[in-house]
Parts: C-alpha cells; structure tokens; sequence
C-alpha cells in the first residue's frame, strides 16, 4: 500500500443556499482544485457523500451530475451514504483506491441542503437512517437517541441530571465561541458569548436537551483532492498525509450494549490509531460529530482522550477549548460550524488541513500549528463510524 496525501481542500460557507447540491459539490471541488493544482484531466474519479438529494430536490444519480458539471469527462462518480458520516466514508474508499495503486488522485466530498429542507421534513427524513422496524416505527428520532444517551451517562456515572445539563452545557459554549469566529460557520459573529444558564433554560428539545444541545440543519459542500504521496509536491509544497483511517458499524439500538460506549467508534477509531502507529495522547487537534453536545462527551471518552465517565468534567474544565489537548472542533463543530449531513465529514478535514498549514482564520488557529489533527464522523445511531489520522509528515 503507499502512502497518501490531501493536497487541496475546499468547502462553502455553511447555512442556507439557494444552489442545488450539485452546485454546492462543485463550488467547494473548484476550490479544492485551485489551492492543489490540479487540471480536470488529472482527476480520475470521484467520490462524493450525499444523504437526502432525492428528498431535498428530486436528485437521483448524483455522481453523474458532479463530473459533467466539473467537465472531467466520463470517469467514474459514486455516491456515498452512510448518514451523518456520508463525506468521510467517501474519503477513506478515496484513501484505499489511491492507496491501492489503482489510482493517482481522487476528488473526494460531500454536499446537503438539508436546512433548505425545512425542519419538519428534515426531522422525519434523518429519522431514516435509524432502524425502520425497531426505532422508526416508535418515533425515535436522532435528539431522542442522544438525549437517552445523556440519561444513561448520567445514570452510571452517578451524575445529577442537572448537573450533568450544566457540564453538557460547556460543549455548546465553547463550540459556538469557536464558530463565531469562523467566517464559513453558519453562526459566524452569533452567539459567542453564551452561558450555562443560556443553554439549560433554552427551548427543551428533547430532556434533556434543549435547542442549544442540537447542531443544526445546514446547506453546505466540502471536498478534498487526494494523491500519492509519491507525486503529491508536484501540486503543493504543503502536502498533509492520512495517516490512518478507520470505519466501524453497529446494529440498531436494541443490539448495542451500551449508548455511551459505543463499540462501532471504539473499533474504528483504534483501527485508525493501529495503522497510524498512534495513540489518543499523540493528537494536538480533533474534529469531533457534536451533532449534540452529550454526543461530543460520550465520543471523547470513546476514543480514548479521557476515561469513561470523566469527558464531561473535561468540558467543563476547558481540557478541550484552545490551549487543551486535544482541541476539540476549534472550527466551531456541527454545532457553530454547522452540519449538511453529506458534506460534514469532509469539512472537518478542511479544518484539520487548514489548521496544519497555519492557515485558519483568526481566533480558530491552535497554537503552536498542529502536528498531528483527527476527524470523527457518526452516521446515525451509533451504527456507521469513520476516523481519519492526518500529519504534516509521513511517519
């Protein structure tokens, strides 16, 4: 296998567009292109995650779409869909074709317009990627499967629900201050200055979650060019290589053994770490799925940046914020970036690369720039998990 490397990332201010998924997809491709290089006749093939165009625009077949918009000619083009973790499952199979041989350089993304949708339609599609006899057909829906999880953690960690609430609460803040500083979030220049009390006395979503523990539904496209290492200086002088990459799956719910370890993530990211020769103390920076914030907790502890049971005490204490270890969604998260489920898992990537090359915008750079960067990205309730390891060095 050879090694690989990401040599241009791009991706669109998250919010609401009026643009097609397509166009979004090739905005942040377009991007991604000119920052590595790279002429449509290099690319030989693409892999783009995508969830709900069908049900957002009546958009099948959307691979097909993207090559003819980009004019690459008639390479292949796959969709992804894995939920929530569409983007980055497209970008590992990116990393295996590449790493393989088979090909040179890859475009990879993903692309949503899932705040378009509107939030009715939108609740009850991403109610789709739960089980649809065990979980759909009694009303479970992505804020009940994390706020049962916030119950369970609080249950077996012997945590007072209010107090856990509070704790939870920091998640929000500290990814909020992040996006406002972040001019592609969707919350760029809001709410930045939130407080406990803000978040625990906002609209209940679902107990105990408010409004303020939900990420929310985002318009948005991300991609990534990817090579061998072999030939990726001849496109930049700032390579960044994946170092490992990780997938996991797990059945519905009731087949899980426990919602605050969930076994998918602890599998696929010690995949990742085993082929990277790493381990959790080696990450500077993470991108962490804070789809909600007991969500970014329980995946801490699932990685292995913290014992179980002591992620949200490492919140609240600011283990997490700018001068932690790691940093975790300095970016703003899915909760102040935003989340447009196809293209999230390749937006975090654009992070981490922005954020190796000392490039992020003011306020979201981690000093010193990282070494070492991770992404973590969940599709549905725990059963679809995908990690990338990337370095600004070939280990």
């Amino acid at each position: 296998m050879r090694d690989v490397a990401i040599v241009g990332t791009g991706q669109t201010k998250f919010g609401r567009w009026d643009k097609s998924n397509t166009e979004l997809f090739c905005d942040a491709a377009l991007e991604a292109m000119e920052e590595a290089n790279v002429d449509q006749k290099d690319i030989e093939a693409v892999y783009a995650g995508a969830v709900f165009p069908g049900f957002e625009e009546g958009q099948t077949n959307i691979g097909g779409h993207l090559v003819g918009s980009l004019h690459l000619g008639n390479i292949p083009s796959t969709r992804f869909e894995g939920a929530c973790c569409s983007a980055t499952v497209a970008i590992r199979d990116a990393y295996i074709w590449v790493a393989s041989g088979y090909y040179d350089i890859v475009l990879a993304g993903g692309t949503e317009r899932a705040l378009s949708m509107g939030t009715p339609f939108a609740t009850k599609t991403f109610a789709m990627a739960n089980d649809c006899k065990y979980e759909g057909n009694v009303g479970i829906t992505f804020p009940g499967v994390f706020a049962m999880a916030a119950r369970r953690y609080s249950k077996i960690y012997d945590i007072p629900l209010d107090k856990l609430r509070e704790k939870m609460a920091h998640v929000s803040m500290k990814n909020h201050k992040h996006g406002a500083l972040n001019p592609l979030a969707q919350f760029y220049q809001k709410m930045g200055n939130l407080k406990v009390e803000d978040v625990v006395n906002a609209r209940m979503a679902c107990d105990p979650l408010t409004l303020l523990d939900c990420c929310p539904f985002s318009d948005g496209g991300a991609a990534t060019i990817i090579t061998s290492a072999d030939i990726a200086r001849r496109y930049t002088d700032e390579p960044i290589y994946i170092l490992g990459v990780g997938q996991g799956s797990a059945g519905h719910l009731g087949a899980q053994e426990d919602l605050t370890k969930p076994a998918s993530r602890v599998f696929s990211s010690r995949s990742a770490f085993k082929q990277a020769g790493l381990g959790p103390k080696d990450i500077d920076i993470m991108e962490i799925h804070d789809c909600f914030t007991s969500a970014e907790i329980i995946a801490s502890e699932a990685i292995g940046f913290f014992d179980w049971g002591k992620g949200a005490d490492a919140v609240e204490e600011g283990q997490t914020d700018m001068g932690g270890r790691p940093v975790i969604n300095p970016d703003g998260g899915l909760m102040g970036k935003g989340h447009p489920i196809g293209a999230t898992g390749a937006a975090q990537v654009h992070t981490i690369v922005e954020e190796m090359k000392g490039k992020a915008p003011k306020g979201n750079q981690v000093d010193p720039v990282p070494e070492i960067g991770m992404t973590d990205t969940l599709g549905g309730g725990f059963n679809t998990l995908a990690h990338l390891i990337l370095g600004r060095s070939r280990r």
